[in-house]
């Protein structure tokens, strides 16, 4: 295709992504913002011949629809449909699954390493984001391909403007030129003739490269890629196409890495978005001619929304609570906090285990950190949670958004995991409230002054419950509360996130005139063993609910206590299959996750029956 056609096409394109986020949801500035760059890439390079690599992956909208997805387009994010990150078993031109950031430059690697172990010639491109560029597994990456001297091709999408710019026009022309083949050419020989002088060779080419690094110097602000081998090129227009395809081009025919630095508009071609891109980042469906949000308007409490009344109210009270994230203050209900406290706040970037050990270090300082991760991005951080936290016994609060089933953005951002992570370090206390009035009490009592070592609050994308007495009881360390006790046969025992399928399931049970109690766990670690055993005594069935992976969670802790203490009662653990839900259906809502993992009412209650 001609250029002009090309341009063409980039519209088209931007008129399917918004046409159907604004239906399905999805993140939308992101993907708006390398449009041009997609088109180029698979215009220069043949993929899957030649491997692409997404960082986070939230921006492989355009990529989907060059690459034999446009007639599916529509059903993206939803149940069976198409998955709104890159996907290996979606399409061959998906190189690598991502989801979670700062991966690119890692895959990308061990993708071209292996092409060429296997004989293969084959190109190898990361796309990664200036905001990616945070996260430390990018930096080793970058570490260890200029020291392979591999021909990776790393692409620098900043679209933030926080990397600083190299100085005029001369930086771009000199970075342009060592592009080129002829220039390439020369220089491998002009690098081997200087060698073969004899005697003084190696010195005259160590002083060559010292003084080709002081000219850098002069004319780059940016010359920590070339200090780790790369070429760089760049910044390059990230919005014209033949330019992205000439330097891409170029960068194909060099035998060594190269950082090729683009400069993007998030949102590009769609106003509202453009203006606000961080709130076009991820977004639920909307009207295209206004950016109004067309879902219907709730009123109800969102459990971030209540746990960022929790912090705000504490820190009024307490000058010693310190919030902390990892470039999620929007998502994580941090912004009034940031606003009201700006020297208590600290956004670490995209970097969870520093995030934990940056926490600890001002826990032992006696003040009182909460960092706020959502639950998927925690297991980055489960080496610092234990070394750096649960083991000096250092009273720093996580709490996890997310916790559990997330809908629609598939296996990558599913929560279930942090039950089974971090329950077996020691001196670590994980709860579960199951409402706005049990998560200030939770919230209250985790940053109380007698308490020591890391507590977990874990809680769903979800908004809060109607209120019920139950959930204002005070708390007893290692206790649950009763939402309902009649003494009778069954008694059906939740985390705090699945009061409403716990009640269904009691109201579905009731039709077959089966009477069950309810028992709202709270503390899933530690437990009042003694107590939880009396409960298994008491009741001939009693079923575990956790939305959490079944393997090492609640449930089978539960489960082993009541075969070494020879309880009565029959157990019944529902939890999230022992499997990645990408081998079922990974899409759609939290309720239809719930229920494909027979953790609605109806299945809760079928089991018991």
């Amino acid at each position: 295709m001609s250029f002009k056609e090309l341009n063409l096409l980039a519209d088209e394109i931007r008129e399917k992504i918004v046409s159907t986020v604004s239906s399905n949801g999805g993140h939308l500035a992101s993907n708006l913002g390398v449009v041009e760059l997609s088109i180029a890439l698979h215009k220069v390079f043949n993929s899957p011949d030649d491997k692409i690599v997404w960082d986070v992956g939230h921006q492989c909208y355009a990529h989907k629809l060059l690459t034999g997805r446009f007639s599916s387009f529509t059903t993206l994010r939803r149940q069976s449909g198409l998955a709104g990150f890159p996907k290996r078993s979606e399409s061959e031109h998906d190189a690598f699954n991502t989801g979670h950031a700062s991966t690119s430059i890692s895959a990308a690697l061990g993708l071209l390493a292996g092409e060429r172990l296997n004989g293969k010639k084959g190109h190898s491109i990361a796309v990664i984001g200036d905001g990616a560029l945070t996260g430390g597994l990018a930096y080793e990456a970058l570490s260890h391909a200029g020291h392979l001297g591999l021909p990776l091709i790393v692409i620098l999408n900043d679209n933030k403007m926080s990397i600083s710019r190299n100085v005029g026009g001369l930086s771009k022309y000199l970075s342009r030129l060592s592009m080129k083949g002829k220039y390439q050419t020369f220089r491998r020989h002009f690098d081997a003739m200087v060698k073969k002088i004899p005697v003084a060779g190696e010195a005259f080419f160590n002083l060559i490269v010292r003084l080709k690094r002081a000219v850098k110097a002069v004319f780059y602000i940016d010359n920590f890629f070339v200090d780790l081998g790369f070429e760089y090129a760049g910044p390059i227009a990230g919005h014209n196409i033949k330019a992205l395809a000439g330097i891409l081009e170029d960068v194909k025919k060099i035998n060594r890495p190269v950082v090729v630095h683009i400069n993007t508009r998030k949102g590009k071609g769609y106003g509202y978005a453009e203006d606000d891109p961080n709130s076009y980042h991820g977004v639920g469906s909307f009207r295209v001619s206004d950016g109004i949000d067309s879902s219907e308007t709730v009123k109800r409490k969102s459990f971030t929304e209540s746990f960022s009344d929790c912090i705000l109210e504490a820190a009024q009270k307490n000058e010693r609570v310190i919030a902390i994230t990892a470039a999620m203050q929007t998502g994580t209900g941090l912004c009034a906090f940031a606003k009201k406290f700006p020297n208590r706040f600290f956004d670490v970037g995209i970097a969870e285990g520093h995030a934990v050990t940056f926490a600890s270090g001002l826990a032992a300082q006696g003040l009182r950190p909460v960092a706020a991760i959502y639950s998927t991005f925690m297991q980055r951080a489960v080496d610092q949670v234990i070394h750096d936290t649960a083991l000096q016994k250092l009273p720093v609060v996580f709490a996890l958004d997310r916790s559990g089933f997330v809908g629609a953005d598939g296996e990558t951002h599913q929560g279930i995991f942090d039950i089974s992570l971090f329950q077996s370090a020691p001196n670590m206390t994980i709860l579960a409230p199951a409402s706005e009035n049990e998560m200030k009490l939770v919230f209250d009592w985790a940053i109380g002054a007698q308490r020591s070592g890391p507590l977990i609050i874990r809680y769903p994308k979800a908004y809060c419950p109607q209120e019920i007495n139950a959930f204002s009881s005070p708390l007893e360390p290692g206790r649950g509360v009763w939402v309902s006790k009649k003494n009778c046969d069954v008694c059906i025992a939740f985390t705090g996130s699945l009061y409403r399928e716990a009640t269904e399931a009691c109201a579905f049970l009731k039709e077959r005139n089966i009477e069950a109690d309810l028992y709202n766990l709270r503390f899933l670690k530690p437990v009042d063993e003694d107590y939880l055993a009396n409960i298994m005594n008491e009741y001939k069935v009693v079923c575990f609910a956790e939305e959490g992976i079944k393997a090492g969670g609640f449930g089978e802790k539960a489960s082993a206590l009541a075969l070494q203490r020879k309880c009565s009662a029959k157990i019944i653990v529902l939890a999230a299959q022992v499997k990645f839900l990408e081998e079922d259906r990974a899409l759609g809502t939290r309720e239809e996750l719930l229920a494909e993992n027979g953790l609605d009412g109806k299945s809760i209650a079928r089991a018991i029956i």
